[in-house]
């Protein structure tokens, strides 16, 4: 997970020209002292949620103290601090698995009682990312920054000298990799060094070939979910790919995070690159050319037989904020959350490339940085069953190790199929 926010974090910094936000992280909760700790990621996009508590510290009597903790120790810092004195009282996250662990200890506060009062805090959410945060049936995270679901996307220019177009069906995808490979190019780029990108592959073909559910039993602890005949059969259509030579032959010594996959697809030596969707912020400040004029994207493809809905998606819906149980201002908490689906919110977010996922994203899209784009995401988010929780995110932390190891051993050919099983069974349940 943290070379894939290292990256996200880079490449947003770039856009912006600016540099990430540092504060002390940490405070008390505001126990009498009339303010509410709200802890985040810190990065270049914290210039939005300043500006929001700003907003609202103009007509609230309790007031937010914003605690920017560096990206690379937000985690740790996190997890420190979480069942101490220093909690917030608000804090950012990835939904999912990242904040299981946190409502297994009865640490934070199940927000029905919000939207009980404020139904807009859910209504004014698409479901599918307002769900990533609900847990045994109970929300515990309000939707905020944008959401990054994973995208295939393609060089137009590449595609066009080789008489192809954006492979609908899995079956199109071979063909093309194919056809590629026949006209010297490396078919699709990938990040392997980094090994999350690898990840990527794997979501999206368990998804349409056994569905979101299948997952979603492995990731509850059914050990039997990844010896299941589903769970083979992505995997034997992966490992075909994989040994057809569709990633070339050096995509382990390739990142993604340096730049390396992405200058394959601009410079042409590559067709395709699965990623999340700010690669197009990625393309357009390493090469903004590219990016203008021949930076294709589509959706995964179609896999016949398969029990997933075509309109499934992956990635990360979205990140959250969420609510510790012991803070002494909820009301507080509960009036600065009805702000991440206000115009203002939103508005803010687009114009730094964020796209939010709140009901009335629409009537602002033209005014992101790029509309077309920022609308194919948002109608692809809008329309999707599913959208499945980064494996990395929706199993807890400690298993992220363990589980990109898998990944990267299984596409180099030193795990096979009952190897690979047998290390995702070993993996702690969510």
């Amino acid at each position: 997970m943290g070379s894939r926010f290292a990256a996200i974090t880079a490449a947003t910094a770039l856009v912006l020209g600016t540099t990430a936000a540092c504060g002390a992280g940490g405070a008390s909760s505001g126990a009498g002292s009339g303010t509410i700790h709200v802890m985040v990621y810190g990065d270049a996009t914290n210039k939005v949620e300043k500006q929001i508590a700003e907003t609202f510290n103009k007509t609230s009597k309790v007031k937010v103290v914003l605690d920017t903790v560096p990206g690379a120790d937000y985690q740790q810092k996190l997890q420190t601090v979480i069942n101490t004195p220093q909690a917030p009282d608000v804090f950012f996250n990835w939904g999912g698995g990242s904040i299981k662990p946190f409502v297994k200890g009865g640490l934070l506060l199940p927000l029905d009682a919000f939207i009980a009062k404020d139904p807009g805090l859910k209504s004014n959410f698409l479901p599918t990312v307002f769900n990533s945060a609900v847990l045994d049936g109970e929300p515990y995270g309000v939707p905020m920054r944008g959401t990054q679901p994973v995208l295939l996307f393609h060089n137009k220019k590449v595609l066009a000298e080789a008489g192809l177009t954006p492979p609908r069906t899995w079956q199109e995808l071979v063909a093309a990799t194919k056809t590629l490979k026949a006209k010297g190019k490396t078919p699709i780029a990938l990040g392997g060094a980094d090994q999350w990108p690898t990840l990527m592959w794997f979501e999206y073909l368990y998804d349409r070939i056994g569905g979101p559910g299948l997952f979603q039993r492995a990731v509850n602890g059914d050990k039997a979910a990844w010896a299941s005949g589903d769970s083979r059969k992505a995997l034997a259509t992966l490992k075909e790919l994989v040994d057809s030579g569709a990633f070339g032959g050096n995509f382990d010594s390739v990142k993604f995070t340096d730049g390396g996959s992405p200058a394959l697809v601009a410079r042409g030596r590559a067709a395709f690159e699965l990623m999340g969707s700010w690669y197009y912020s990625t393309q357009q400040d390493a090469n903004p050319d590219f990016a203008k004029s021949d930076l294709g994207y589509s959706g995964f493809p179609t896999v016949s037989g398969g029990k997933g809905d075509p309109a499934d998606v992956v990635g990360n819906p979205n990140n959250f904020y969420s609510v510790l149980k012991k803070t002494k201002h909820p009301e507080a908490a509960a009036a600065f959350l009805k702000l991440m689906y206000t115009e203002e919110f939103v508005k803010a977010q687009l114009a730094i490339g964020n796209l939010p996922t709140t009901v009335n994203t629409p009537n602002f899209l033209s005014s992101s940085a790029s509309p077309e784009y920022s609308k194919y995401q948002y109608e692809l988010v809008k329309a999707a069953p599913s959208f499945q929780l980064s494996w990395d995110q929706a199993y807890p932390q400690s298993a992220s190790t363990q589980l990109h190891t898998a990944v990267q051993q299984f596409f180099d050919g030193k795990l096979d199929a009952d190897g690979f099983i047998k290390a995702m069974q070993s993996l702690p349940a969510s």
